[in-house]
């Protein structure tokens, strides 16, 4: 048990936390959620003593074993594998008293030493590391690589899996997706699942946080509250909190008028479309959280492109690489890709990390020329283009309106500045110099300037990884609304299932499209195994590809699960005739929580009227979600 009494944490002269009671259950899975800058990495640098409270005390189990991912990676000349072994201290420990041992030739010491590892598990820790290696993306041949040989985003991978390594009654992961690609975030979910000690996240994948939380922690304006449930459930517990106290009624209202439109949209297309359905489930989820998302402080958008030719850009027989510059043999990644944009595509690209889905983009936008083959574009075509690197791109020194007129210099500062002011960046704020500012200032000023060009056609490559969640929403929301053609890469499955109609898997050198949806990709990812293939962290050259992505696999796989035909459409029915009577339940609360006399009455009653309408809201989630993989079962 962790218990916070009167907590408080400053921040030089700025309180971030005030006044915090909290006790945190052993074997919760807490995920820690609040905009940029609320002090939600504060807290944590709190529970490894790395900051001492101003106010209060933060009592710890005494010997709790902590375990985080370190910051930063020694250029170590140790393999891979070792360095994750390390992990393990006490084992580490144990390990080099046997080997001193041995040297000394001391039997008894040796002895002792051998019965420590047997106590720690440690003659089956390679196995272990190399499992954790394997779940998060290096390729076999890798394991043995020096730690200085891997870039920067793999050796934070290489400190993830050596903070899973470690033997823990309490983990602290701070963004731990930021650098994986989705294969390796889904595994990690299931690993986490598994994990027997307390877990403290912070994620601004709301994916993510579903699949693995148990409990929110919502930090806002200095104050924690704690919820029951994951990111979902805190939603609409916090969305009912602010309609019983009908903060922010009109803005509500609105915001439930937008989202229904997104529904109107794609119910007609439900039926045809997989990806539509999918989204449309996912609209459905965040039914009842309009005051939740009426509380973010802005939203933005993408102007309507001033042409949207039909056929926008196409790559034939391509094969996609890097040149060399010394005059070498080129370094080809992708081969034979043929792929075709046209008005109105929105495609998300799927596969791990050192795939070639950023090689793939960077044909697209031409800023890689294809090493064979043809890339054709229309002469109206309009690239807005956010790369991996954009944000680390901006002047150090100049401001958002400096910025934007170097893009365009014979435009009024009043008309940049109403611009910028769309994009949060009103009053002061334009002249302030981005070296102040955070990562997901920077990407939001990034993307204002993608957008002042009015773009036809959006490339984006992991366009949120500086982004907190209500910039996420904010974005999902301006591409849903998007007119023109869009590629996608992120490990965001809520951004990808909600602006995406197809998708294609980037994997072994090959570009093939994948039929299906995001929680298909997950069964499939899933039906191929626990550990999952992965792709080497160098660029690969190899042109073999992987076995066909069939709607056939798929339905073959699920045809070995059900029992047979008619239990299923049995079970549809009873789920169904359970929808029907929550449907009429949900009415007669709904009709009673508009009435504005529940107001004048007991809290406590008008408290179990929020509680029970939230209950069936999350039944109904569930029973419709089943009813969709029995009616799919069905249909195939």
């Amino acid at each position: 048990m962790i218990a916070f009494r009167h907590f408080a944490l400053r921040r030089g002269a700025r309180l971030l936390l005030s006044d915090i009671d909290l006790v945190i259950q052993s074997g919760w899975r807490l995920g820690v959620v609040g905009r940029n800058g609320c002090g939600k990495s504060s807290l944590f640098a709190a529970l490894q003593g790395q900051v001492e409270a101003d106010a209060g005390e933060l009592d710890l189990p005494a010997r709790l074993r902590l375990a985080s991912v370190a910051q930063e990676t020694p250029a170590l000349p140790d393999p891979a594998i070792e360095y994750v072994m390390g992990g393990d201290e006490e084992l580490a420990i144990a390990l080099r008293d046997e080997l001193d041992a041995q040297a000394r030739g001391d039997t008894e010491a040796m002895a002792k030493a051998h019965h420590r590892i047997e106590e720690l598990h440690g003659y089956d820790a390679r196995a272990r590391a190399g499992r954790l290696l394997h779940g998060l993306g290096f390729a076999p041949e890798t394991h043995e690589r020096a730690v200085r040989e891997f870039s920067g985003g793999w050796r934070v991978r290489l400190n993830l899996a050596r903070a899973l390594m470690a033997p823990s009654e309490l983990l602290l992961l701070d963004e731990p997706t930021n650098h994986l690609d989705l294969d390796a975030v889904l595994w990690l979910e299931e690993w986490l699942r598994r994990y027997q000690g307390t877990l403290l996240v912070i994620s601004h994948d709301r994916e993510f946080l579903d699949g693995v939380i148990t409990h929110t922690l919502h930090l806002n304006e200095g104050r924690a509250k704690l919820y029951t449930g994951n990111y979902s459930a805190f939603e609409r517990q916090r969305a009912e909190h602010l309609r019983l106290q009908q903060i922010a009624h009109e803005r509500e209202q609105a915001e439930r008028a937008h989202l229904q439109s997104f529904i109107d949209r794609f119910k007609a297309k439900a039926s045809k479309a997989k990806q539509a359905q999918s989204r449309m489930k996912r609209l459905e989820k965040m039914a009842g959280t309009e005051a939740v998302r009426a509380e973010r402080s802005f939203r933005f958008q993408f102007a309507v492109p001033e042409r949207l030719p039909d056929s926008m850009l196409q790559l034939e027989e391509v094969t996609a690489g890097y040149p060399d510059d010394n005059g070498g043999a080129p370094a080809a990644i992708l081969h034979d890709v043929r792929f075709r944009l046209e008005a109105g595509d929105r495609v998300g690209l799927l596969g791990p990390n050192g795939a070639g889905k950023s090689t793939l983009v960077k044909t697209l936008v031409g800023e890689l020329a294809p090493l064979a083959g043809e890339r054709k574009t229309h002469k109206d075509l309009k690239i807005g283009y956010f790369a991996q690197h954009t944000v680390e791109s901006l002047h150090e020194g100049s401001s958002p309106l400096q910025h934007l007129q170097d893009k365009a210099p014979g435009v009024g500062t009043q008309v940049l500045r109403d611009f910028l002011g769309g994009w949060n960046f009103a009053g002061d704020r334009a002249f302030e110099s981005v070296d102040g500012f955070s990562g997901g200032e920077r990407a939001r000023l990034a993307l204002a300037l993608i957008a002042w060009d009015k773009p036809n056609l959006l490339l984006l490559d992991e366009p949120t990884n500086h982004l907190d969640l209500d910039m996420r929403e904010a974005l999902a929301d301006a591409l849903a609304d998007f007119d023109g053609a869009l590629v996608l890469v992120s490990h965001d499955r809520h951004l990808l299932g909600m602006v995406c109609d197809s998708f294609w898997r980037v994997a072994d050198g090959q570009v093939e499209g994948f039929d299906g949806d995001l929680d298909d990709y997950a069964r499939w990812l899933r039906a191929r195994g626990s550990s999952p293939k992965k792709n080497a962290p160098a660029n690969s050259t190899s042109a073999n590809s992987t076995p066909a992505v069939s709607a056939a696999d798929r339905r073959r796989a699920a045809a070995a699960q059900r029992e047979n035909e008619k239990a299923t459409r049995q079970k549809v029915k009873k789920i169904e005739t359970r929808m029907a009577a929550i449907d009429e339940e949900l009415g007669k609360l709904e009709a009673k929580l508009a009435d504005p006399e529940v107001y004048n009455g007991s809290t406590a009653e008008m408290m179990k009227l929020g509680q029970r309408q939230a209950e069936l809201r999350r039944e109904k989630e569930t029973l419709e979600a089943e009813w969709l993989e029995l009616y799919e079962l069905l249909e195939a």
